[in-house]
């Protein structure tokens, strides 16, 4: 829970102010660590109501009085339709003047590509092979060559309270697809908010890698992390599908899911920079989101 990830931080500097652009989930959850600890934050959305209402398409830009004494930055905003990076396009020569002693920037690990399985690390050069991690990958380059003091953080897929195969399961929308030797690599949203956080504070110790993997230690199949949640919430499976047998009835998007198989090291974050993962694996995960729904029914 959120509040055993704050009682083992530690705050920023007095001065430091951060600046999320994109509160959606993972965004919202940083910010909800950074105002536990102390640290005034602000949010953009794209609609009213929102801290700051940052919208490229409709060119709707943050008024440069509120970010003037920003420290820290943040993006989690996806490229756009063309390939873009909405926030380097619109916001850079802002970003620019602001006394800044971090920005991250999330992106994926779909940009290592397929690698049957393999383990892959930032050691290794990517080799995205769909659409989508190809414009990942060209929005990291724009932000390393941006002269911010960027830091990219490449996140598998996310989960947590609300979006996890728990919520899938009780709104039977779940399959047990089954393909050998398939796995799929995680990270706990909470954990993505530890991460950032414990590497704000590395950054300003002077220990600042460029890449970083943020995910937990245990590639698994998709079935097997639902036959456990199954477990938890004492709910039948659905029937066993082979992937091979339903191919040709998927979506391309789900069929592209399907399509990668890596297995991504977490070693630099864990092992070098010493970040203790609140949910290593996807048990420890789903039990979490199992409380937390309890207490938020």
């Amino acid at each position: 829970m959120l509040a055993d990830l704050v009682k083992r931080s530690q705050p920023l500097a007095g001065n430091a102010r951060l600046l999320i652009l994109g509160g959606g989930y993972s965004g919202s959850c940083v910010a909800q660590l950074a105002t536990a600890l102390g640290t005034p934050v602000l949010c953009t959305r794209r609609s009213p109501g929102a801290d700051l209402i940052f919208d490229s398409a409709t060119a709707s830009l943050p008024d440069p009085q509120d970010l003037g004494t920003i420290t820290h930055v943040l993006s989690t905003i996806p490229p756009d339709r063309n390939g873009g990076d909405p926030v380097l396009s619109h916001l850079l020569p802002l970003l620019s003047t602001l006394p800044l002693r971090w920005a991250g920037y999330l992106s994926t690990t779909g940009v290592y590509g397929d690698r049957q399985g393999e383990w892959v690390s930032e050691t290794d050069a990517p080799n995205p092979g769909l659409d989508r991690s190809r414009r990942r990958l060209d929005c990291e380059q724009r932000w390393l060559d941006s002269g911010l003091p960027v830091q990219i953080l490449r996140l598998p897929g996310i989960y947590g309270p609300g979006r996890s195969v728990l919520d899938s399961l009780r709104q039977g929308r779940a399959r047990l697809i089954v393909k050998p030797d398939q796995v799929f690599c995680r990270i706990h949203v909470e954990d993505i908010a530890g991460a950032v956080w414990h590497l704000i504070h590395h950054a300003a110790a002077g220990r600042q890698p460029a890449l970083v993997n943020v995910v937990d230690d245990l590639p698994a199949p998709s079935a097997e992390q639902l036959r456990f949640a199954a477990t938890l919430l004492n709910s039948p499976l659905p029937k066993e599908e082979a992937f091979a047998d339903i191919r040709d009835s998927m979506s391309p998007m789900a069929v592209s899911f399907w399509s990668e198989n890596r297995r991504v090291s977490n070693r630099r974050l864990c092992g070098e920079l010493g970040y203790q993962l609140l949910h290593p694996d996807y048990r420890s995960g789903l039990q979490d989101c199992m409380a937390q729904d309890r207490l938020n029914p």
